[in-house]
């Protein structure tokens, strides 16, 4: 199964996110998890960078929307137009984009804001 995307977060966040699509759908190969763990802006641009060119993918994903993950994306977005980023990825979004191969970021990013469900208690 070839690597599709990157998924950069907090700490474990995408390690951990990776291992449930693994045991859920034996697809978590198709994510290469990095973490933004004791990363400047600079160094984790650079990390990522290069984990976008050594496997050659055009999605990255990230956990927090103004997180620095997703900042050091955007940033290597301006330098590779092509590239796409979702942000705010969750385990839904990560599971669509997994199973389904012909599943775009967009569409990915649909189900997984579809997947987010609340029910107040008495408190609100």
């Amino acid at each position: 199964m070839p690597v599709r995307a990157v998924l950069a977060g907090h700490g474990d966040v995408a390690r951990g996110l990776v291992s449930a699509v693994e045991a859920i759908a034996g697809r978590g190969a198709t994510f290469v998890p990095l973490s933004n763990s004791g990363l400047g802006g600079d160094a984790l641009l650079a990390a990522l960078r290069d984990a976008v060119e050594a496997h050659g993918v055009r999605v990255v994903f990230t956990d927090l929307p103004a997180g620095s993950a997703t900042l050091a994306a955007r940033r290597l977005q301006r330098e590779r137009p092509d590239l796409s980023v979702v942000a705010g990825a969750n385990l839904a979004v990560l599971l669509e984009f997994a199973i389904r191969d012909d599943a775009s970021p967009a569409e990915s990013a649909e189900k997984g804001r579809a997947a987010i469900v609340a029910w107040p208690g008495a408190g609100g």
